[in-house]
């Protein structure tokens, strides 16, 4: 085997494990989003992420912005009435 050979394997490894962590980490965004704003159903959002994962992020578009939609709370005197 050349050193070119060998380079060629090396550079094949490096993008392989680059765009593995790439897609990973797409897949965590939202949930990351969504725990880091406090949103309610920040767990809904992380699934939503790893969903979009298996389903080619058809949807991950949606699945960040409903980890960026605010969720108006009820306030805890309303809820006791």
């Amino acid at each position: 085997m050349s050193a070119v050979d060998i380079f060629a394997w090396i550079v094949l490894i490096v993008l392989a494990a680059s765009t593995l962590a790439v897609i990973l980490f797409l897949a965590m965004l939202p949930g990351m989003i969504a725990r880091r704003r406090n949103h309610p159903w920040a767990k809904a959002v992380s699934v939503g992420g790893w969903v979009t994962l298996l389903l080619g992020f058809t949807f991950w578009p949606l699945v960040v912005i409903w980890a960026y939609v605010d969720v108006p709370r009820v306030p805890d005197a309303e809820k006791n009435r």
